[in-house]
Order: structure tokens, then sequence, then C-alpha cells
């Protein structure tokens, strides 16, 4: 579960600013503070960053800069589907990033790793990317067809949920066929430099 915390960490931390849009306009149904306070907070960040003199990731940037393009759309056209729709297009861009063969040979553990074929890695990659992508989706449905108390809800649930869930089948598949193989003998020669 650390391992899990410590890799969804960044992204929660890049939509701090949509969950707290999405748990003030739930409350409050006012479309100017909500988008407001999510701005505040996107802006907020990036100046505490730089504040501390910390590097700034090319997520975090595209972050604010989603907050304050869909916020001002959403206060201009009076529609807070623009914030909602910011979710999707992080998922997304995720989602692509996931798409690249053996991304996640780096976060294997070095004495599991000869245990476990590249094939293996490769697909339990696409399939965190094909979550991502379905999350993306899902958002899109629920910021276009459902209220904006029921779209708080989900992004405030469905996203973590899932993603402890599809970490635990991982983190147990995985193991047991990692074990498994290093029971019987059975090793691998592809290297993370073969990613």
């Amino acid at each position: 579960m650390k391992n899990l915390a410590y890799a969804i960490r960044p992204l929660m931390i890049d939509m701090l600013a949509t969950l707290f849009f999405a748990a003030v306009f739930a409350v409050t149904r006012n479309l100017v503070l909500s988008t407001a306070i999510g701005i505040a907070i996107g802006v907020g960040q990036i100046a505490w960053l730089i504040y501390r003199r910390r590097q700034i990731a090319g997520l975090q940037w595209a972050s604010v800069g989603l907050v304050i393009v869909m916020g001002g759309a959403a206060i201009l056209t009076n529609d807070p589907r623009f914030i909602m729709i910011k979710p999707t297009i992080v998922y997304i861009v995720v989602a692509a990033s996931m798409l690249q063969p053996g991304w996640m040979m780096r976060y294997m553990p070095p004495g599991g790793l000869p245990y476990l074929p590249r094939s293996l890695i490769v697909g339990g990659g696409y399939a965190w990317a094909a979550l991502m992508a379905a999350t993306a989706l899902l958002n899109l449905y629920f910021a276009f067809e459902t209220s904006a108390a029921t779209w708080a809800v989900f992004l405030g649930v469905f996203p973590m949920a899932s993603k402890l869930t599809a970490f635990a089948i991982h983190f147990t598949t995985f193991r047991y066929i990692g074990r498994r193989n290093a029971a019987a003998g059975v090793t691998f020669v592809e290297t993370p430099a073969a990613a």
C-alpha cells in the first residue's frame, strides 16, 4: 500500500484543485466561488513550489493551466462542465504515457524482476493504461450525463477505489507468479535496460 500511495500521491496533488472545485460546487452550487477556489489552489500550489525552489513537473504546469483555462471558460459560459472534464484530460495524458512498453520495469523490485516475464510486465502496464482511459471516459459520462453532486461523488470514490483494487490484483498476481517461478528455478534474462 505504501508503494501505491507513493505512486498516486503526485496525481492526487495535481488534481487537488479539481477535487476542491468538486467539493465546493457540490456543497454550494456556486460556480464562481468553486472555480475561484480551484484556480486559487492550483496557482497557490505552483507559487509554493516556486517559493520552495522545487522542480515543477510538466503535469503540474499542465494541471494549473487546465484549471485556469477550464475555470475561466466555466465562469464565462456559466457551465461547470468545463472544470468537470479536466480530470478526463489528465487521465488521458497519464494513460497515453502508460502505453510505452515496459514503463513498469523501473517500478518493479529488482529482486523479483528476474522471475517475471517481460510480456507480463508490459501487459500489466497496458492494463493500467486501460484503467486510466476507462476512468477518463467514465468521468466524461458523469460530467455530462449526471448532476454535479453525482459527479463529485464519482470523482471522490471511483478513481481511488479502482486504483486500489487494481493495485491489489496486480501485486497479488505478480507476487504469485514471481514466487512460483523462483521456486521452480525459472528465470528470465530480460532486464530493465531491455525495456
